[in-house]
Order: structure tokens, then sequence, then C-alpha cells
């Protein structure tokens, strides 16, 4: 009964949405993926990921600003039973122009987040977190970028922890024109436990930073794209009453070059070894090094597919891993538009 109310009230939102719209668009997207990763520093992890998320929702818009955007983001394993082993709801209010973005509510991760380095939010996210429940607002002018986000993890109950991310990243190009700028990637996860006290339980905090002076040669020579950073990543991490914060740290270096449909990207770490709770394990170590060779033999309007093979070099181990994914996006179709 109370499952039929709760659907009865969104039907009943959405149409008082939908009374109000100008118009209401479709938008349908996906990301394929296959990863196998043959890890020898961590056989617990050496697994195969395979699968294919489908994405679709109907966007109700009051203006070319407000957007009230209602969907769902499904996840198929291959081979899992049932078919859909995760359906994610997406529904979410959206504020745009031309310098702000403003979102609440379930809403994608997907080029809003995505762009974090894989030492502080690790790329399994995008298979089976895809969506983030919460806030997060961007500004954006020529020079300056910054984005603020909170992603509700888990609500707390009796049972469940309170457990949230929260964080803010950003770029600085001092010249409009030139190569040079500066960015940052900051995130905190905060642990709070269940709302049943438990011997020996306590508040946790654990998260990240990165800066990083950057270069942007793209298009400035032979190559279509030539990217290098490097810079300082610290970890942060504490059990509140019993320690203060452990704040490892070290040097990072990353560099991405491309031409035609065929590119290299190497990640660098130096210093020492992290625990990130979200972030890639290999940042365990004190030396790591990370070699993708990316083919991307799929282009076409709003579809991309990518091979990717990974060299991963930490001290007394090599591994490898091999990946495709092929994600596709045919834009927000419009569906029906309202006369005044």
């Amino acid at each position: 009964m109370i499952k039929k109310l709760q659907l009865l009230s969104f039907f009943l939102i959405l149409t008082t949405i939908a009374a109000k719209a100008q118009n209401v668009d479709f938008h349908l997207n996906g990301f394929g993926f296959f990863d196998n990763r043959e890890y020898k520093e961590f056989p617990e992890r050496s697994r195969t990921y395979s699968g294919v998320r489908t994405t679709i929702d109907l966007g109700f818009n009051l203006d070319s600003n407000n957007h009230f955007i209602a969907g769902a983001n499904m996840l198929h394993e291959f081979g899992g039973k049932p078919f859909f082993v995760k359906v994610d709801p997406t529904i979410y209010y959206s504020f745009t122009n031309k310098n702000w973005l403003f979102y609440i509510g379930a809403f994608s991760r997907e080029g809003l987040l995505t762009d974090y380095p894989r030492a502080m939010l690790n790329d399994t996210l995008r298979y089976y977190r895809p969506n983030v429940e919460g806030m997060l607002t961007r500004f954006k002018n020529e020079h300056f970028t910054e984005t603020v986000w909170i992603d509700w993890v888990s609500r707390q109950t009796a049972t469940d922890r309170e457990q949230f991310l929260f964080g803010f990243s950003g770029k600085y190009q001092p010249w409009l024109n030139g190569p040079l700028y500066v960015s940052h990637y900051t995130f905190m996860l905060h642990d709070a436990g269940s709302a049943t006290p438990e011997p020996n339980d306590h508040i946790k905090d654990n998260g990240a930073i990165q800066l990083k002076l950057g270069a942007n040669f793209s298009h400035k020579t032979f190559l279509d794209s030539l990217n290098i950073e490097a810079g300082g990543m610290m970890s942060l991490e504490r059990i509140r009453g019993v320690d203060g914060f452990q704040k490892p740290k070290g040097f990072v270096a990353n560099a991405y070059l491309s031409y035609w449909r065929v590119a290299l990207y190497d990640e660098f770490y130096k210093g020492d070894g992290h625990h990130i709770e979200y972030g890639d394990a290999y940042y365990r170590f004190k030396t790591y090094n990370r070699l993708d060779f990316i083919i991307t033999p799929f282009v076409a309007k709003g579809l991309r597919g990518q091979f990717i093979f990974s060299l991963h070099n930490s001290p007394g181990y090599s591994s490898n891993q091999e990946a495709f994914r092929l994600v596709y996006d045919i834009g927000r179709k419009n569906l029906v538009r309202f006369k005044d």
C-alpha cells in the first residue's frame, strides 16, 4: 500500500510539472564495458567486469534554464539473472545558464565527476555507481572552472551507516590562448556509523587532495592532443577519538598524447603509500606506473568505442588489463512542445 501511494505521489508530481513545462524531451544513452584485470598484486581484484548500462529519461523543461528529469539507469551484467541486476532511479532538477550549472537529486556522474584522478575515485564507479545522489554546482568562465558537490552514499538507520562524499575540483588558466593551467581535486568520505551505538565504533574520515600544474599543447604540434601534468598528492585519514589525521604525501605526474585514433596515457606516482577508500588500490604502493595504449576504431555521432591495453608496474610486480568500452548518446530529442 505504501509503495502504491509513493508511486501515485510520484506521478502526480510529474503531472504537475508537465502541466507547467514548455516542452518534454526524451534522452537515451548507454555504456557497454568488458574489462579484464590480471592483477598479480591483488588476486581478489583480478576479475572481469562486463555488462551494459542503459539510461532512459524524460525531461520536463520549464524554460531554457530550468529542467526536471526523471528516468532510470539500468545495469545488465553479461550472463547475469535477472536481466537488469540493478536499477538506479534518475530524478533531479537542473539549472543551467552561460556560467552556472546546478543539480539536485539523483543524476549521472558522467561528465561531471569522471575527470577525477583514479587515485581518488576509481573507474569502477562508472560501472557500479553511475549516479550521484545529492547536489552539485559548477561555475565556469573563460579562465576559471570550479565544481562543488556532495554525494550521499548511505542514509543512517538502525543498521545502515551514515556515509557521504563531498568535494570540490577546478581549473585555472591564466592566459586564454596559453598552454599553462593549474588544476586541483579534493574529496572526503565521512562515515558516521549507524544509529545504534556500538562499542569501539568511531566516526571516520577518509579523503585526498591533488594539486597539479599542467600544459596543454593540443593542436600546437603534429599531434592532435598533447597534455602534461605534474604536482603533489596528499591523502587524509583519521578515526575520531583514536588518532589525528594521517597525511601520506607523494608526487604525481601524467601525460596524454594522441594522433588520429591512437593514444597513449601514462600515470606515475612516487611517495608514501595511501589508503583511499574510493581510490585505486595501486596507490597503496610507494612507486607505481600505469601505461594505457588506446585505440578508438568506432567513432560516429554520439558514439565512441575504445580498446584499452594497460600495463601496471609496482615494486616487484608487472600486471596487465584489457578493456573495451562503448559509449553512445542520442542526445535529447523533443517529444512534445506546448503552446502558451
